[in-house]
């Protein structure tokens, strides 16, 4: 059927021997993970899960959800190493599952890495904007709040977007070393926190430790599991990697485990700066601080959630640009969007096209209400990648593995059991609105990716 037909191991590969340029290396893979996941989470969600849903036991709530990452992990890890090509979960899926469940999967992340780039541009906006008027410089309220807030549009959110787009427009490795950069600046600031908390700490604060039982557990588990959004941005890296079978599993699996790492030892440290019910505010890492007197410390984390905000904001858009790529690439979109720019060796066209287009979201739109939207698509995409390789394993035994994912099978199939119960655990109107999307895709699909890919126009391609 040509729904499930699927695109050969070895024509994928062949595309990706002339297309972008490999400049990263294993390190530059692991801070390209940890711009991407350490970010909101940290800096937002985890004061208002802990609050809201879980108390002190945030910490079980991350250990649940870090669980769930890291199984996708491992099996992104096998995938990654021996399919290394730009696409992540789209191509995966195009070789294993066929075309038709590749496409859904890509116009999902789109959506996912669309969506997630507006919120956090508005969250870096509202930062940005905290510390202006810190400094005595106030922007027009028209222009620091979207018309349906009564203002005009959102200038920062728009801007900073724009010029990310750019960094990323000029070339990966240029990318990769400003993304560098600002991790390492917001690492720093993070270690600021732990050493400053680490005094002030009252582990009187952490009695009751389930007081929302472990009911409570799991559903802050599926609030902060947005916290570990991004670290898939590493495959779609692959075709950069000078080195990929080696360093995308250490990229993937890296970035991760330094995260959760991170992540349990903040949000231990935060429940016991002030009760649990007290957190629940947009900063709770520079609250906490400034609350216990170290006003100082509460200042420079503003400023590292800046940072950090702008290293999760430019691995978001660098992801959906390749995604949008591949899916050019195989016609599946108009072929304009995967020419490559002769000199910096990027696609452009699609980078600064999706990045006018999340500009345009976090300047004008309501963007709030369908951030659970990037939960939807990333766990639906760890789903079929989980498929995907328990069906090469059957169909191409013969594949190269560089990475083998372990405990197989049994290690993809409680992926899917994680992944499927957090997206049960999303609301109504997330699961509504995703649907939504995912029929406009199917629209797409039906009345032009079907036609135009190469498999139906160059069977072999």
């Amino acid at each position: 059927m040509s729904l499930f037909r699927t695109k050969s191991i070895e024509s994928a590969l062949e595309q990706g021997k002339s297309g972008l340029h490999r400049a990263l290396g294993g390190m530059d893979l692991v801070l390209l993970g940890i711009g991407a996941v350490i970010g909101t989470g940290i800096f937002v969600l985890t004061g208002i899960a802990a609050a809201n849903n879980a108390g002190p036991a945030i910490t079980l709530s991350f250990v649940v959800s870090g669980l769930a990452a890291i199984l996708a992990a491992l099996v992104y890890a096998e995938l990654a190493s021996s399919v290394p090509i730009a696409g992540s979960a789209y191509t995966y899926s195009y070789v294993s599952l066929g075309e038709f469940l590749a496409w859904l999967i890509g116009w999902d992340l789109m959506l996912e890495y669309g969506v997630a780039s507006s919120v956090v541009a508005i969250g870096w906006s509202g930062y940005f904007n905290h510390i202006l008027e810190a400094l005595g410089i106030s922007l027009p309220v028209a222009l620091t709040k979207a018309p349906h807030e009564g203002g005009i549009m959102n200038l920062s959110a728009f801007i900073i977007i724009l010029l990310v787009s750019a960094v990323l427009a000029i070339g990966v490795k240029q990318s990769s070393r400003f993304n560098n950069v600002v991790v390492m600046i917001k690492l720093a600031v993070i270690a600021l926190f732990i050493i400053v908390a680490a005094k002030h700490v009252d582990v009187k604060l952490w009695q009751p430790y389930m007081p929302f039982g472990w009911q409570g557990v799991m559903s802050g588990a599926a609030l902060i599991f947005f916290a570990y959004i991004g670290f898939d941005a590493v495959s779609t890296a692959a075709e950069e990697a000078r080195n990929p079978q080696r360093d995308l599993p250490i990229g993937l699996l890296g970035s991760l485990l330094v995260c959760t790492l991170i992540y349990l030892v903040v949000s231990a440290e935060l429940t016991g700066l002030l009760p649990y019910h007290q957190l629940d505010v947009s900063y709770p890492v520079a609250y906490a601080l400034a609350r216990v007197g170290e006003h100082l410390a509460s200042s420079l984390i503003a400023v590292g959630a800046i940072a950090g905000l702008t290293s999760v904001l430019l691995v978001l858009l660098y992801a959906q640009s390749r995604i949008f790529f591949s899916m050019s690439r195989d016609g599946l979109l108009p072929p304009v969007f995967c020419a490559v720019h002769p000199r910096f060796r990027t696609p452009t066209r699609i980078i600064l096209l999706t990045g006018v287009m999340a500009a345009m979201v976090a300047g004008f739109l309501p963007i709030h209400e369908v951030a659970g939207l990037v939960n939807a698509g990333t766990l639906t995409a760890f789903v079929l990648v989980s498929f995907s390789v328990l069906v090469l394993r059957r169909t191409r035994p013969d594949l190269p593995r560089p990475f083998k994912t372990p405990f197989m099978p049994w290690t993809p199939i409680l992926a899917i059991i994680f992944c499927t119960y957090l997206i049960a655990s999303l609301s109504a109107f997330t699961l509504k609105s995703f649907a939504i999307w995912t029929a406009i895709g199917l629209i797409v699909y039906f009345f032009y990716a079907r036609s135009h890919s190469h498999l139906a126009t160059r069977p072999n391609g």
